[in-house]
């Protein structure tokens, strides 16, 4: 008998999924990245764009993270 992993075992493992693969990346963003990203959006004097999906709202999150020195 094969052992099955525990995905216990490795929480942060689907973290480092990217956002193109997600099954639900093309919903509307959350509450949170919504609010996250408009905090960011504003320390780095871009524009928030409030229409992103799940999947955009992550790639942008990053991109701004990079700009502003945050989350890093």
């Amino acid at each position: 008998m094969s052992e099955i992993e525990n995905p216990k075992d490795h929480p942060t493992g689907n973290a480092e999924k990217d956002p193109d693969d997600w099954t639900t990346g093309d919903e509307p963003m959350t509450g949170a990245q919504a609010s996250y990203l408009k905090t960011l959006s504003e320390e780095a004097g871009e524009p928030f764009d409030d229409g992103l999906s799940k999947a955009e709202a992550s790639k942008r999150i990053d991109a701004l993270q990079e700009k502003t020195g945050r989350g890093k």
